[in-house]
Parts: C-alpha cells; sequence; structure tokens
C-alpha cells in the first residue's frame, strides 16, 4: 500500500530575522532532502518571508508560506500583509485563523472566513487553524467549538479549493502538553464530518499541532486521519526540525 503523503509545517511566528533564517536553511538542507510523499513547509515572519523563499526557490516539495494575511487587496492597513505582497515575497501559502491571531490579537470567525476567501481567491494554499481552549475543553464543547470554527472558517469555499485544515487545542501550544493520539484522532473525525457537511472533501489533508516533539510525532502520525504537523518552538532548531521531519508513521 502507498504510504500516504505528510505534511510537516514550521511556525517559526516572531522568531528568525533574514540573515538567522539564511543560516538556519544552510543548516538544516545539509541534514535534510526533499523526498517524495512529504512536503516540507515553512512559515516565517513577514521579514524573513522573501529570504526564505529565495533560498529554497527551485527546490521540490519545499514551500513557504505568511503567518497571517489582511483580506484587502491594499490600503491603509499599517502591519498589515496582503496576499498580493506574500505572494510578491514569494509565498505560496498561508497560515488562517491561528490560534495567537483569534485568542491574542482577537481575530473572529467571521474576519477568518474573509482571510480564508482572500488567500483561495489569491492562489495561495490556505492552512485553516481551529482548536478549543483549556475551559472549553473542561466543559466537553471541543467537538462545538472545533465545528463553529470550521463552518465559520470556510463558509463559501469551493469543494476545489486548495485547503488544509490545522487541528491545535490552544492548552497544548508552547505548554509542552498535548493531546493523546486518540483524543488528536477523535478530533479529527469530527473535522471531517464537518468537511462532509459543508460538501467539501473528506480526504482533505488534516494536521495536528500542539507541542509537537520528536518524542511523541511518530505516535501522532500513526493515528488515521493525521496527515502531518503544524510545529511551533520544536522548529526553531534546524537540527531539530530536521530530525522531526524524518518521522514517519511508528517509527
Amino acid at each position: 500500500m502507498t504510504a500516504r503523503p505528510l505534511f510537516f509545517a514550521a511556525n517559526w511566528k516572531m522568531h528568525l530575522a533574514p540573515g538567522e533564517a539564511r543560516t538556519y536553511l544552510d543548516r538544516f538542507l545539509t541534514m535534510d532532502a526533499p523526498r517524495d510523499g512529504r512536503t516540507v513547509a515553512f512559515f516565517p515572519p513577514a521579514v524573513s518571508l522573501e529570504a526564505v523563499a529565495t533560498r529554497l526557490d527551485g527546490i521540490p516539495h519545499y514551500l513557504v508560506g505568511a503567518q497571517d494575511l489582511h483580506w484587502e487587496a491594499k490600503g491603509a492597513f499599517t502591519g498589515a500583509t496582503s496576499v498580493h505582497l506574500a505572494r510578491g515575497a514569494g509565498a505560496s501559502a498561508a497560515l488562517v485563523g491561528h490560534s495567537e491571531r483569534r485568542h491574542v490579537f482577537g481575530e473572529t470567525d467571521a474576519e477568518t472566513n474573509k482571510k480564508v476567501r482572500a488567500a483561495l481567491n489569491g492562489g495561495l494554499l490556505v492552512i485553516l487553524c481551529v482548536g478549543e481552549q483549556l475551559a472549553e475543553r473542561e466543559a466537553g464543547q471541543t467537538a462545538a467549538v472545533v465545528a463553529r470554527q470550521l463552518r465559520a472558517g470556510l463558509a463559501g469555499v469551493a469543494p476545489g479549493a486548495d485547503l488544509i485544515v490545522a487541528y491545535e487545542p490552544v492548552w497544548a501550544i508552547g505548554t509542552g502538553r498535548n493531546a493523546t493520539p486518540e483524543d488528536a484522532g477523535a478530533v479529527h473525525q469530527v473535522i471531517r464530518s464537518v468537511l462532509a457537511e459543508m460538501g467539501l472533501p473528506t480526504d482533505t489533508r488534516v494536521l495536528y499541532g500542539g507541542s509537537v516533539n520528536q518524542g511523541n510525532v511518530a505516535q501522532l502520525l500513526a493515528v488515521p486521519g493525521i496527515d502531518g504537523v503544524l510545529v511551533g518552538g520544536a522548529s526553531l532548531d534546524p537540527e531539530t526540525w530536521a530530525g522531526l521531519c524524518a518521522a514517519t508513521a511508528g517509527s
């Protein structure tokens, strides 16, 4: 049986300036090599986007994306990045609705949807992030929260959209805690159920994010329906990230 393609996404958040990013990639590429059946994506801060895209240009199975976007094409939005600007810097993908955009910066479900549609209309691969906070999890609201975020974020999206969904429980991000493989698998089933309800492909790739590391990545990848991982802190060291990207289900 052919192994399913895996997607490893590195979210650098507010780390690695352009020079640091180039040094990182020079080191990473000595330890990693493009391979069929796997995509490695980098989401650097906006100031480093062009440096990363230039360094990886023409190398197959790697891609570069923006951490966030504004839905307007241009205008007086100081500090924001449009789809056009991101593409001009070399982005071919974008994270949308990351928990920090929602819960630190106050992004609403409606704004997330505007970003999703703008990115898709601009030809970018969208990774839509969904996930519950700890109080919601403890109240038994995980499925309801994830379903609400999916329905709102993907409203008006066509079945053929270039889309990935990432489940990232907010309580697990950067805390050292992570959902058990069984818990993650259960939420991924909820995600696919909602996609089917919305008329979107149930084979859409779904990732897991939240304190992923070399010690738990293989167990997570072994769960049916988990097609890869979205990683923050563990992606900031090139050697650690190369080792994590070498993981396979059950390895």
